[in-house]
């Protein structure tokens, strides 16, 4: 027998036209809000609009935040927004069967949201102008909102998050995204953000700092360095963009049971240490150091910015040591594009491997040890005909300090990366990274930037 519902009615369980109308948004150069070459302007006429300032502090000068005298972890007086640990991590499997090291715990949740709406049959994407202390030029383009439990709730006893309604009340627009993306797992604890996109049909008021634009002039963004910030494109490679491709190398069953594999196969396990017993680093009045110094290490600064929800405050972050290495490595296989993505393990990660850039790694780190990791020879030493895509990005401005990565989609052919690629690497086409990116904590950040791209033909494969 069938129940019967009073008064349901049935609505699509995919609006049809979501790619089409996105890829509208992606060929449209122009829009509402301000041209693109008007936008380096525009963000330069708010920073020059407000006062910011950064300045590196000892940890002595942290207001509400202190070494707690038990664990030597780095704390904030309220037991939110977040601290610094440590963790202890073992992976036979791995290049490195073991290591300690300091990182962030910030167990809440928080919201990365954009809104999307129409404007004459062109999806736009409300962006804004916003500072944040590790940025290396401060101010950036963020999403409509980005914030974390602890300021929306106001533990900071700031002003208000602009347009969280519509993300706390998705229901008030048409959900086209949403879904929980992990952050850096070499510096995050299990660290999640909800990444949401949701389109909206009445008038919305633009607030200062905010502006309409379009995927296509995004894409143009993305091409120059230190635009669009890393929530933004984390953001932005939810967006049901339609890829053109129905063959793979790899069938999407196949595929995601080769992930499977690949996380049942690496026996990582990770255990918290005070931060005050972590091996190989030490603290002193001004940062905590890896001893040899390498990697990264952990400082404070105090912040002035007259635009954000607080006007002052003090915070440790993450400064790396060295500017990183993004690359895709791209081939056709029977005119299909494909990506050669890596089966990554970081000591943050909630499940173990996530797919990542075929290189993700900082040089500098690498320069002591004998074995080179896969392909980052390949892509530093890349003719620049085969360099399809290239642009410096930041890192989250909010935590990292000065955290920058040059970003690459390098052209390969058999001898630079086979079809058989070697263990823990696996040939993706860009529509199968979408579909994933569709659910959690499978495509890691710096591959969600590289998509990001990809979504807004910043460059095409």
């Amino acid at each position: 027998m069938t129940a019967t519902v009073t008064g349901a009615t049935l609505r699509r369980r995919v609006e049809p036209d979501t790619a089409a109308r996105m890829a509208r948004s992606v060929r449209a150069a122009t829009g509402v809000g301000p041209r693109t070459e008007e936008v380096a302007d525009w963000l330069a006429g708010h920073a020059a609009g407000n006062r910011f300032r950064v300045e590196r502090i000892p940890f002595a000068g942290l207001d509400g935040r202190s070494f707690a005298a038990d664990t030597g972890n780095l704390v904030h007086r309220s037991g939110r927004f977040f601290s610094i640990e440590g963790i202890h991590v073992t992976h036979p499997q791995g290049p490195f069967p073991e290591w300690q090291q300091p990182i962030i715990d910030q167990p809440e949740v928080g919201i990365l949201g954009i809104l999307v709406k129409e404007f004459d049959g062109i999806p736009h994407f409300l962006l804004q102008a916003k500072m944040e202390p590790g940025n290396p030029n401060l101010l950036q383009l963020l999403p409509t909102v980005q914030a974390t439990r602890s300021n929306y709730s106001k533990v900071h006893r700031g002003a208000d998050v602009k347009y969280l309604e519509y993300f706390l009340n998705p229901g008030t627009g048409s959900v086209l995204a949403d879904v929980l993306q992990s952050e850096h797992g070499s510096w995050f604890l299990r660290k999640v953000n909800r990444n949401m996109l949701v389109e909206v049909q009445g008038d919305v008021p633009v607030a200062e700092n905010f502006c309409w634009l379009t995927l296509g002039q995004i894409g143009e963004l993305l091409r120059r360095d230190n635009v669009v910030n890393m929530d933004a494109r984390t953001v932005l490679s939810c967006v049901p963009a339609g890829h053109d491709e129905d063959h793979a190398l790899h069938p999407d069953g196949e595929l995601r049971s080769w992930i499977t594999g690949e996380r049942c196969r690496h026996d990582v396990r990770v255990r918290r240490l005070p931060l005050a017993e972590v091996a190989d680093w030490k603290r002193g009045e001004w940062s905590v150091d890896h001893v040899p110094e390498r990697y990264f290490r952990v400082m404070a600064v105090s912040v002035e910015a007259g635009s954000r929800e607080v006007g002052s405050w003090t915070q440790p972050l993450i400064e790396p040591l060295g500017t990183g290495v993004t690359s895709f490595v791209t081939r056709r296989f029977d005119g299909v594009p494909h990506v050669l993505a890596h089966a990554r393990v970081e000591g943050g990660f909630a499940d173990t491997v996530e797919l990542a850039p075929t290189v993700q790694h900082t040089p500098g780190n690498y320069q002591h040890l004998a074995d080179r990791p896969p392909f980052l020879d390949y892509v530093l030493g890349a003719d620049p005909g085969r360099i399809r895509y290239e642009a410096v990005h930041s890192e989250e401005g909010g935590r990292f300090y000065h955290a920058q990565s040059r970003y690459l989609i390098v052209e390969a052919d058999e001898a630079g990366a086979p079809a058989q690629p070697p263990p823990g690497y696996c040939w993706v086409t860009p529509g199968q990274l979408s579909s994933l990116v569709r659910h959690s904590r499978y495509v890691n950040v710096q591959a969600r930037s590289l998509l990001a791209c990809l979504n807004t033909a910043s460059v095409t494969l």
